[in-house]
């Protein structure tokens, strides 16, 4: 398999593209490994002892199968790279990992890392005034061309609060990318998008030190992961869709 290292400034981690096959379907997958395992919060799997988190992408092809079944999905790639599912937490998207996006940014002592894909030219939505289309049933799910996915890292050990809060802080600042960028609601162009219907967000904490209590943009820690992500998915919303 073909890789292709992604530099980041955090100690210890180590992230790469791998280009490579499932069930003869050309896909890329980004991965960050850890030396040890990492508690993670994740918008699919929830809390997670890990020592990989992954961005997959899936063309729309295998995307339309694998959506039929995808937790089975979720559980057979990771094989494919030599990894066992329950050392993983795993995202996906329609958006090539080539146009994957990384800002990092620190204060002091502390670090933050955001690594994100971002495509809103098929299911931007405003929450809370959109209808949705789709609902799940015995696991079957859609498939669509956007999704905006996001894995914020840092050198700071989080409570399980922290981890919660960076979702929201998090969501905000997509948010506002999509503001700035003038994104539109795919069903109802008249309204500013707010994100996709099927985002995803992975937290990771670091091992060391006393946990950070709060990740609101009141503290330092929230403020650099808010800065981090809205310069990342907005640089990733100008690659994959050509926005400016």
């Amino acid at each position: 398999m073909k890789e292709r290292e992604i530099p980041v400034q955090l100690a210890g981690v180590d992230v790469k593209v791998v280009y490579h096959n499932y069930k003869g379907f050309d896909l890329n997958t980004l991965i960050v490994s850890f030396p040890e395992k990492r508690r993670v919060l994740s918008t699919l799997d929830g809390f997670k002892q890990v020592k990989f988190v992954a961005n997959n992408y899936t063309p729309l092809k295998l995307s339309e199968r694998t959506m039929m079944n995808y937790e089975f999905f979720r559980m057979q790639l990771p094989l494919t790279l030599g990894i066992k599912p329950e050392d993983i937490a795993l995202i996906s998207t329609g958006v090539n990992m080539d146009n994957a996006a990384v800002h990092e940014s620190s204060f002091q002592e502390l670090k933050v890392c955001c690594l994100a894909t971002a495509g809103a030219k098929g299911n931007a939505l405003r929450t809370g005034v959109d209808k949705a289309s789709y609902y799940e049933r015995d696991g079957k799910f859609f498939y669509t061309n956007g999704t905006i996915n996001v894995i914020l890292l840092t050198n700071a050990s989080l409570s399980d609060g922290a981890m919660a809060r960076a979702i929201i802080t998090a969501t905000e600042a997509k948010t506002a990318a999509l503001q700035d960028l003038n994104v539109r609601s795919t069903f109802a162009p008249k309204y500013q998008a707010t994100g996709t219907g099927t985002d995803n967000v992975i937290v990771v904490s670091d091992t060391e030190g006393k946990p950070l209590q709060t990740t609101s943009g009141h503290v330092k820690i929230g403020e650099l992961m808010g800065f981090s992500t809205k310069n990342a998915v907005t640089e990733a919303l100008k690659k994959n869709d050509g926005l400016r």
